[in-house]
């Protein structure tokens, strides 16, 4: 900052700065030099303002654009980029990534008896387990419904490699989400908090690619595809696409 006006040049950006009770706030910042006939600078015009408000909510449409308001996980419109991301990374370094596309296998059951409000506590519960398996890289998002997507980036070059990786996760996350879920329900007048306990496994399809022999839309298809299989094959199971040969 300093360079620039003591240049003689205007200086525009944002900081943090700090309230004198501590407090720290956005502020947008401009500074005019003023310069005498001489060219010597006489003194600084600052202009300062107070965005924090406006820095909050582009953050709030932000989230509403790309994450999920339940979970808080990426959305659909958000896992597409980190796909085309991955994808393009991929092209350069020649590293496989990984798709997996999961569906809770006894979710409706428990929606129909207990209500949304449950469904969503188990939901939440599900995507906090779901980012406890994967690295900070990875993508964890939910597709709609009961269903979620996990997207693996950066494995190894060696496709057989990259698709034990990915099975060791599928089976990690596979034990996870089958672990039982303690869900309390909403009193009502002259009743009390009690907690149900459901059980809830997950069929996962998993699709390993590179940005050379696929799409963002093949890369889901196949491994939706996949996902399919492993309800057909009795549920709770972690199934490739046909193209890879991975013991069930």
């Amino acid at each position: 900052m300093w360079q620039t006006i003591l240049s003689g040049l205007a200086w525009n950006s944002e900081m943090l700065n700090r309230r004198k009770d501590g407090s720290h706030y956005d502020e947008s910042l401009h500074i005019t030099p003023v310069i005498s006939g001489n060219g010597s600078i006489l003194h600084f015009v600052a202009i300062m303002q107070d965005i924090t408000e406006r820095k909050r909510t582009d953050e709030t449409i932000r989230n509403l654009a790309f994450y999920d308001t339940l979970t808080k996980l990426p959305n659909r419109r958000l896992l597409n980029e980190h796909l085309n991301r991955a994808i393009a990374s991929s092209r350069r370094n020649s590293h496989y990534n990984a798709l997996m596309f999961l569906d809770l296998d006894n979710f409706k059951p428990l929606n129909d008896t207990y209500g949304h409000v449950i469904g969503d506590q188990l939901l939440v519960e599900a995507a906090h387990r779901l980012k406890a398996c994967v690295r900070e890289i990875d993508t964890v998002a939910r597709f709609g419904g009961d269903e979620f997507i996990i997207l693996l980036s950066d494995l190894t070059e060696n496709e057989s490699e990259s698709a034990v990786q990915a099975g060791i996760i599928a089976e990690k996350i596979r034990d996870i989400l089958s672990a039982p879920y303690f869900l309390e329900t909403t009193p009502h007048q002259n009743t009390q908090l009690h907690s149900i306990e459901h059980h809830c496994t997950a069929s996962i399809g998993v699709s390993v690619f590179t940005g050379h022999s696929t799409t963002a839309e093949t890369a889901i298809l196949q491994a939706d595809k996949a996902m399919y299989q492993a309800k057909e094959r009795g549920r709770n199971l972690v199934v490739f696409n046909q193209k890879l040969h991975y013991p069930d």
